[in-house]
């Protein structure tokens, strides 16, 4: 059965993570049922993909770094997975080639579009153009969506917030500003619901 290990990870994994992370998960059902989505938020940890078990019920191909495929048996974990490997110190048109076709073809992508963990609680970096381009050329769904709390075994709290589905309509630059604004937002609003529940 195809993506074996996504299902069977996403059935074991999903329980255990979102205890140990105490996560909650709010606007899943922004996401769209059927047809092409990217999911593009923030970054905040290494283990962020794994959010994305926790998640839709259809499988989410990540985008990620080619260096997690570098060895036999991680090459065949993540791809396995679903993921696409990406060569960051280039314009991977491969990388490129792979996520549109996995669009054209009715599947959903995830991305961060920041490129790389941030891990600053205040800043978010420059979005990088693969979310807004992708929708662009694929016609595709966005869905933004936010990263907050703390990454802490037991003792913190991780929210993902997923925003509204939406399509571009506008230049990339515009549109790229659009995505990241959006993700502000939902950053916020994760914040301050995080807040809420320790008072």
């Amino acid at each position: 059965m195809k993506y074996m290990m996504y299902k069977t990870l996403k059935f074991i994994i999903k329980p255990f993570f979102m205890c140990i992370y105490n996560v909650k998960i709010d606007g899943i059902e922004n996401i769209p049922k059927k047809g092409s989505v990217i999911l593009a938020g923030n970054h905040k940890g290494n283990i962020d993909a794994f959010l994305m078990l926790a998640g839709p019920k259809r499988v989410v191909h990540m985008m990620a770094k080619k260096e997690l495929f570098n060895n036999k048996i991680k090459n065949w974990f993540f791809r396995s997975m679903g993921c696409i490997s990406v060569d960051r110190s280039i314009h991977d048109d491969i990388a490129k080639n792979k996520a549109i076709n996995v669009l054209n073809n009715g599947n959903i992508i995830g991305i961060f579009p920041e490129g790389t963990v941030n891990k600053s609680k205040d800043i978010i970096l420059p979005f990088k153009y693969g979310a807004v381009s992708f929708a662009k050329k694929t016609k595709s769904y966005i869905v933004p969506f936010s990263i907050t709390g703390e990454y802490k075994l037991f003792r913190g709290k991780i929210r993902i917030t997923y925003g509204d589905a939406y399509k571009v309509k506008k230049s990339l630059e515009e549109e790229n500003k659009i995505l990241m604004n959006k993700v502000i937002n939902l950053i916020k609003i994760g914040d301050e619901k995080n807040n809420k529940k320790e008072k």
